[in-house]
């Protein structure tokens, strides 16, 4: 199992790396180093997230990377704990429509569970933004398909996503929300019930808002941003309610 883990591991972040080499030279890309305030968690987690839009759409990606310190619970192993991967491509139905035909996949690796299970998106995204692009939003409806999901595979998927930038550059507020339909045969217990076959929608929201050095008159080479991140879920962590606030550092290239 550790062999099986160790080269999907290693296939997983070279796959990654290629990507990044081949986009973060002509695109918005971004480093991202949370610290997880959670009791059940306490740990770091690294992000890289990047945006590209071309004269056919647009791309992006995102990695979470989590890093937990030694307990005795786990092991008394330190270091990452897996990686979670998100990839996605949008067409303009037309030229500079807001309508854009949506795929995506969803993926990553654990330390216990070994793989998550694939997902792969497809459906519609409308995206709008303002006249100084000071604000973006995207709205997409997804067929979702979970293909080792032990109930059904067919599923569904609402994502919302925002990017806010105020107070003459200082604050930015960003974020997604997702619901969608997912059965978790371990998740028991929804509204006090024992038995059954678990969970089947999820919610999940991760708020963030930044504090940009950028915007300082004499600190306008320094794209370092200070915020923090307030993940909000339901039958995400466990069943029921989920709150995981972090503190946060950015950089963006």
């Amino acid at each position: 199992m550790r062999a099986n883990f160790e080269d999907m591991y290693r296939r997983f972040f070279l796959l990654f790396l290629l990507m990044l080499v081949g986009l973060c030279a002509k695109a918005q890309t971004n480093v991202q180093l949370h610290y997880d305030f959670a009791s059940s968690r306490q740990y770091l987690t690294a992000t890289v997230e990047h945006f590209n839009a071309d004269k056919l759409g647009s791309n992006f990606f995102f990695v979470d990377m989590d890093f937990a310190p030694a307990s005795a619970a786990e092991g008394d192993k330190s270091g990452m704990r897996g990686a979670y991967f998100e990839i996605s491509r949008e067409f303009n139905l037309w030229r500079n429509a807001p309508l854009a035909a949506h795929i995506e996949y969803n993926g990553g690796l654990d330390r216990y569970s070994s793989s998550y299970d694939d997902a792969f998106l497809f459906g519609l995204a409308y995206n709008f933004h303002n006249k100084d692009y000071s604000f973006t939003a995207s709205l997409s409806a997804l067929y979702k398909l979970i293909s080792r999901n032990p109930k059904t595979a067919h599923n569904f998927q609402i994502t919302g996503v925002w990017n806010y930038t105020f107070a003459k550059g200082f604050l930015s507020f960003a974020g997604f929300a997702d619901f969608w339909q997912e059965n978790r045969p371990w998740q028991l217990g929804a509204k006090g019930d024992k038995t059954g076959d678990g969970t089947d929608f999820i919610f999940m929201t991760e708020p963030q808002l930044w504090f940009n050095f950028n915007a300082i008159e004499k600190m306008k080479a320094c794209n370092l941003s200070i915020g923090s991140e307030v993940e909000l879920s339901n039958n995400f962590m466990g069943t029921g309610f989920s709150c995981c606030p972090t503190i946060a550092l950015k950089y963006t290239f």
